[in-house]
């Protein structure tokens, strides 16, 4: 008998994920003779089907991760941020230049701490972690005025997040965070609410950014990470074979979805050029004091994550 399985994507830009989704559908049908059918749908999909108003505010993306945990819905993509507030050791993927390149994070994120990090989720509720996706990569910094040395952070207004990571990561080098919605960013940009703010390159055309950012800074001071999840009892109802043949499925789409991202980028910067929107890199010198600035915060932090984890990762 054949089973199906809904699968929702509740966070923007869609079309990003989309084709590293439908890779995992196939793969799923073809190793389990079609026994597991995943519809992927979108948050709106889901609402109309419901009769749901969820949204992609935070508020509401706590919400589809609820649904995951009370099994309303099956499989979700959420961020990890979202999930900090089930285990705050995902709040460590978060931390500043915590991440040599892409390599060392991959390493990390499909290695055995990553899959730790994962299962950490089960002990705590019903949610499944099975891979960590990208949606977008290393974080930017959009702005008004360049960022190109460290002192240009002092008095700044920056949108971040929730996280407690990145509110202290602008802390300490003199800017005042604002904690809001990415969704938000730009009304609060257009208003001078804030005059920089954290998103990602997928997002920047996607969420409007370019209307009011004369300047993409290129920090790449954090990774934005997102995961995809399931219901525990959904899981344990599965025999050992299909829950590998999810696993890989899991991992294969996530490595398709990161490529999806890092491609995406290239596009953005191309079409950002052409509109006259400048993209700053700092220079290795001031790159360093940005580091240097931000590394007290591993002592900070190295207790409230624990065994040791952030050593692990910086030496993965």
């Amino acid at each position: 008998m054949q089973k199906k399985l809904t699968w929702v994507l509740a966070h923007e830009p869609y079309d990003l994920f989309i084709k590293a989704a439908k890779n995992f559908q196939n793969e799923v049908s073809s190793e389990t003779n079609g026994r597991y059918e995943i519809d992927v749908i979108s948050l709106s999909e889901y609402n109309e089907r419901s009769g749901s108003i969820l949204t992609n505010h935070a508020s509401d993306r706590e919400k589809v991760v609820k649904l995951v945990n009370d099994g309303n819905i099956d499989m979700a993509t959420v961020y990890v941020n979202t999930l900090g507030q089930i285990n705050n050791q995902m709040y460590a993927l978060s931390m500043p230049f915590l991440f040599d390149n892409h390599d060392h994070a991959e390493r990390v994120l499909d290695g055995k701490i990553g899959l730790d990090l994962l299962a950490g989720m089960s002990k705590v509720s019903q949610v499944k972690g099975l891979a960590f996706t990208y949606s977008g990569g290393y974080r930017i910094i959009p702005s008004k005025n360049a960022i190109e040395n460290l002192k240009d952070f002092y008095n700044l207004k920056i949108r971040c997040g929730k996280s407690p990571v990145a509110q202290d990561t602008f802390k300490t080098v003199g800017s005042t965070p604002v904690s809001m919605l990415i969704d938000d960013f730009a009304k609060a940009f257009d208003n001078n609410e804030v005059d920089a703010g954290e998103t990602t390159y997928p997002r920047f055309y996607a969420l409007g950014h370019n209307k009011s950012a004369n300047v993409i800074n290129h920090t790449e001071h954090s990774l934005f990470l997102t995961s995809i999840v399931t219901n525990t009892k959904l899981w344990s109802s599965m025999d050992e074979k299909t829950q590998k043949v999810f696993a890989n499925a899991a991992l294969s789409a996530a490595k398709i979805e990161r490529q999806e991202s890092l491609k995406d980028i290239e596009k953005v910067q191309a079409q950002a050029k052409e509109d006259g929107i400048e993209t700053v890199v700092m220079k290795n010198a001031e790159k360093e004091k940005f580091v240097k600035t931000t590394q007290p915060l591993y002592n900070k932090y190295n207790s409230v994550f624990g065994n040791g984890l952030l050593d692990s990762i910086k030496s993965a």
